[in-house]
């Protein structure tokens, strides 16, 4: 399983630290086998992590440069940062991303060998035109991205789903990430209003390979249980 937390504009450097700890003695103690990935704010980078990967929520596709409020890779490699969110809606739908900015991003970060969390999804206008609406307006959002790069992982969120309360039905969850196996042998994440109370059931789906959780993994204990979650699968699942 992998587990991913992200903080978007939430926590600052210290309240980070905290968080951190908590989490790492957390893995630790409970000798957890799956992936942990924390992407905190750009000023929270300077963890140095022990079991928890730190992630960046964002990146721009150049070592360095004129580019007045982006972060690069010269910087990212100070902080020995090589995990990487690519394409989360709120890009997409709040700063503009277009899907030929994404592909560049993707690109770039995968020539230098990031594990890269890819994000795809729809608007609920796309959903309830269709499935076949919706499916196409997925397959768009992998112009330009390559499906065997071999570091690769895909998180499907629901763009109506994120920070609303409301997911799709498990059913519904299945017959997208089996979509996406037919596309793919990168592990799949299911993001969008996950929380303690519905996270074992989301993981415990056929193609679910992990979570990908924003608002409800900023209570460094309710993460905790999340990951924990997920370890009680694999012990069900004999792994």
């Amino acid at each position: 399983m992998i587990i991913c937390a992200n903080f978007k504009a939430n926590k600052t450097r210290q309240e980070t630290r905290a968080y951190m700890a908590v989490v790492e003695s957390f893995v630790s103690a409970n000798d957890i086998s799956d992936t942990v990935i924390v992407f905190p704010p750009f000023t929270a980078l300077d963890h140095d992590p022990r079991n928890v990967l730190i992630g960046v929520q964002n990146g721009y596709p150049v070592a360095n440069g004129a580019f007045t409020g982006e972060i690069a890779l010269e910087q990212l490699e100070e902080f020995g940062i090589k995990t990487i969110l690519i394409g989360h809606s709120e890009r997409r739908h709040i700063i503009g991303e277009t899907q030929e900015q994404i592909a560049q991003k993707f690109q770039f970060f995968a020539e230098q060998g990031f594990v890269i969390v890819y994000c795809v999804g729809e608007p609920l206008e796309m959903r309830e035109a269709g499935e076949d609406v919706m499916m196409t307006y997925i397959e768009r959002q992998f112009e330009g991205i390559d499906l065997a790069y071999p570091d690769l992982i895909i998180a499907y969120e629901p763009v109506w789903a994120i920070g609303t309360g409301l997911t799709p039905s498990n059913q519904d969850i299945e017959a997208l990430h089996h979509a996406l196996r037919a596309k793919t042998s990168a592990p799949l994440l299911y993001g969008g209003s996950v929380k303690v109370e519905n996270a074992g059931e989301i993981m415990a789906l056929e193609n679910v390979d992990g979570v990908l959780v924003g608002s409800a993994a900023l209570s460094a204990n309710d993460f905790c249980d999340m990951i924990a979650q997920a370890a009680e699968l694999n012990t069900q699942k004999g792994e």
